[in-house]
């Protein structure tokens, strides 16, 4: 019940900074006011994957884990392409918005199995 309440709460507050910070980004925001919303963005991601993990360590393995270190890998990119921030972040959100609504069967999907079966 509590994790279920973390990660709506995670998601929601995740939806809001990053939807701050690409607006931030299309409207030519200056950067060091759009820290406090990046900062936020991060957190609260890395709030949502310590929750997906604490309830089914086995996400990561599944087709929607592989999606949010693929979007991981696209936002890492960021340090050495700043002049593309926002294309990165467009894509991000792409690679986001359909491995959330991909088919059950490929969000659900093993890609690995755990070591020992």
């Amino acid at each position: 019940m509590i994790l279920r309440a973390l990660n709506i709460a995670f998601r929601t507050a995740h939806i809001a900074t990053t939807s701050v910070l690409v607006g931030g980004l299309v409207f030519g925001v200056e950067r060091d006011r759009l820290d406090l919303s990046l900062g936020l963005t991060i957190a609260t991601g890395l709030g949502l994957v310590a929750v997906e993990i604490a309830t089914r360590p086995h996400w990561l393995r599944e087709g929607r884990g592989l999606m949010t270190m693929v979007k991981l890998a696209v936002l890492s990119t960021v340090p050495w392409a700043s002049d593309a921030r926002l294309p990165i972040l467009v894509t991000a959100i792409t690679v986001a918005s359909v491995g959330s609504h991909m088919p059950a069967r490929f969000r659900y999907f093993p890609f690995s199995k755990p070591k020992g079966d």
